[in-house]
């Protein structure tokens, strides 16, 4: 049995700031919707592995019992085939929720971009400076 428990990405955390300007925010959006898409190949690579790894055990508690073995580690091996089985199980629930997120992302960025785009346009091709956000509401 194979467990590497170690993230395999180099993928770090997408940082956040107070950087709200159009252009930050669709970078943050997009590192983060790509950082979940390495995350959820992960996952369904730990999903896989766990539930090979619990086939594998449970083929052992087989022979450990054709063997005559005392019936407590029959019962002990089979035990942590239904674990693995179940963690594989929560690991592929978790890898549905980061689907969600990862459609959610993109689709608030989507969003963003049809809402402040032109906006951004307007103010990024011009000479003159604009008041800072909340210059009008005093």
């Amino acid at each position: 049995m194979s467990s590497d428990l170690a993230p395999r990405s180099s993928a770090a955390p997408v940082p956040t700031n107070d950087d709200n300007r159009y252009k930050a925010v669709q970078s943050k959006l997009n590192k983060f919707g790509k950082a979940l898409d390495i995350a959820i190949l992960e996952l369904e690579s730990l999903s896989g592995s766990m539930q090979a790894n619990a086939a594998r055990t449970d083929d052992v508690a087989t022979d450990i019992e054709n063997a005559g073995l005392d019936p407590k580690f029959v019962a002990l091996t089979s035990n942590v085939a239904v674990a693995l089985t179940g963690a594989a199980r929560h690991v592929r629930k978790l890898t549905q929720i980061a689907q969600e997120t990862v459609d959610l992302t993109h689709q608030t960025r989507h969003t963003h971009a049809k809402l402040y785009r032109g906006l951004d346009d307007v103010r990024s091709n011009r000479s003159e400076k604009t008041p800072k956000p909340g210059f009008f509401n005093r």
